[in-house]
This record gives C-alpha cells, structure tokens and sequence, in this order.
C-alpha cells in the first residue's frame, strides 16, 4: 500500500492507492542525498539540487532531466521570492544568496554579527519580502573537513526584504532543518533533524516578523518511530495540514499536530508544482518523485496574505 492512511482526514488528500511516479534516479553523490526541489511555473518545469555533484538540475515533462547549472558550490534549499528570483542556501560557500535577474547574484547572507554562517540549509520567503533560513552546524562530508566553524551556535535567521538586517529568532535547536509558515504565515513550523531530536516546533509570529518565543510548542515529535527517515524538508497545503519527511516517507499532519498518514516513500525534501499547486514533488537520497493530490499547496512565489 504506497499510503498509510491513518485518519479519514487522509482519504480527503489522497487514496491508500495513490502511486508517487519516479521522475529520475542516481543524484546526490556518493553521500546524498538531492534536495531543494521548486516549480517555475511560468516554464513548467522543477529545479532541484544535486548536493555533491554540485549541480542544479532541471526537469520538464516530455524532455526528463538535465543539468541546469553547473558549480553551485554544493547547494540546498531553494524557492522563490516576490520577484520570481531563485534563492539558494549553499553549504560551501556558507550564505544564502539571490539570482537577479540579468543572471548577476546578490549575497543575501553570509555572517551573522560578523561570523561565517555554518551552512545554510533551507530558506522560505515570506509575502512581505522577508526571508527565513536554517543554519545547522557544519559536518563533514556535507562541508570540508577544513570548514571549521566560526558560531558556537546552530540558529534560524530572519532578513529583511531589504537585506539590511539579520536576525537570529531561533538559537536552541541542535540541527535546525527544514521551514515553512501556516497559510495566514501567522505560525513558523520548525523542524530539528538531529536522530536524538526528529522533532517540529511550532511558534507565533509577531507583526515585525520576529517570533513570540513564549509560544514555542511542540508540534509533532517523530523519535518514537524507528523507520529510515527523519524531518527535513517540510510544507503546507492552503487547508493548513503540514508535510515534513519522516520515518518511512512524508508525513502528513493536520493544523492541530495528528500524524494523519505517510506518503511511504523515502524522501528529503519537498515543494508543490503544476499550474494547480496539487502535485507535490519530492526529492530522495537518490531520486525525484511527485505524487497528485486532492489539496492545493501554497504557491511559491506565494501571493499576498
């Protein structure tokens, strides 16, 4: 059964029956895994990354995979902005930066408080501008043996849409991962993937963008599953329910924090595509994968809230 359907809040997504389709294999590198799938919609095609071979990859219906760009200096996470550029978190060259676009890239961060960042790791952007990324702590072979760390601290970041402030609004995770907001973006789900955490928090977020600390809580904890898998990549649908990797494949967990179902597939991260926002594409240790479902996600770029 590719769907394990826990709640009838499942049947209402997908059917036990439902079958991801694989869309390409053999990415990742000797240590995997690919990553950092997003659609472009105005091309109708997905780019993900190819951690350690270092590419960008591209692939579009009828044509399959190519590569997009070579030399992206080992790159992760991705999405959008408001303007439609790329915006990419790069574990070997320690910044998140902005492709413009005359094809020129703009460094949106690289320090904190004068510091190299360790290795940013997933970034979201939300409608005003503003955007969010993850930093765990450097680890071989993710990042050179060479690449020492400067921060005593693995944080989450917020910067702001004009790029002149940044701002640590998470510092107590051990391998901050993956992000993405609720629909109204008034909730910032964060995921920890440290084997001894595999947990999400959940946090409210105050007008200025900042985080209202005092309502952190635990949203979903995954350590009591023993399945290959942990949170990751992770994202909301407009109803609200929130998809993060996990044991076993995605899981699938409503507005209120039940697991609901899993997609069983091993995947690592994720993001929405077609001209509806109703297939999710999923990239793996090895490969990339969509699955159709019955509720759209949240586009990206996405519109204003």
């Amino acid at each position: 059964m590719p769907i394990e359907i826990l709640s009838e809040a499942m049947q209402r997504i997908v059917t036990s029956q439902q079958d991801a389709e694989e869309l390409g294999s053999g990415f990742g590198g000797p240590h995997g895994p690919a990553e950092g799938p997003v659609w472009w919609k105005e091309g109708g095609y997905l780019l993900f990354s190819d951690i350690h071979a270092s590419r960008r990859m591209k692939w579009q219906p009828g044509q399959g995979i190519s590569i997009d760009k070579e030399g992206t200096a080992n790159a992760n996470g991705q999405t959008r902005d408001q303007q439609g550029r790329l915006v990419a978190c790069h574990h070997f060259s320690r910044c998140v930066d902005r492709l413009e676009a005359d094809g020129s890239v703009t460094v949106i961060a690289d320090r904190y408080r004068g510091l190299k960042l360790n290795r940013p790791n997933d970034v979201v952007v939300k409608s005003d501008g503003s955007i969010y990324f993850s930093d765990p702590p450097p680890r071989p072979p993710l990042t050179p043996p060479e690449h020492t760390p400067e921060l005593d601290i693995a944080g989450v970041y917020r910067v702001s849409p004009d790029l002149k402030e940044i701002n640590m609004i998470v510092r107590d995770f051990v391998n901050p991962n993956g992000l993405c907001f609720s629909p109204d973006e008034k909730i910032l789900y964060v995921n920890d993937s440290n084997r001894h955490c595999k947990l999400i928090r959940a946090y409210d977020v105050e007008g200025n963008g900042m985080l209202d600390l005092g309502s952190e809580r635990l949203f979903c904890d995954m350590k009591g599953d023993d399945r290959p898998g942990g949170p990751d990549g992770m994202k909301c649908d407009v109803e609200g329910n929130v998809y993060c990797t996990g044991p076993g494949g995605i899981w699938v967990l409503s507005p209120g924090g039940e697991h609901i179902g899993t997609i069983l597939q091993r995947a690592v991260n994720l993001n929405w595509g077609d001209d509806d926002w109703q297939t999710l594409y999923f990239t793996g240790p090895t490969t990339v994968h969509r699955i159709r479902l019955n509720i759209p996600g949240i586009p990206v770029p996405r519109g204003v809230v």
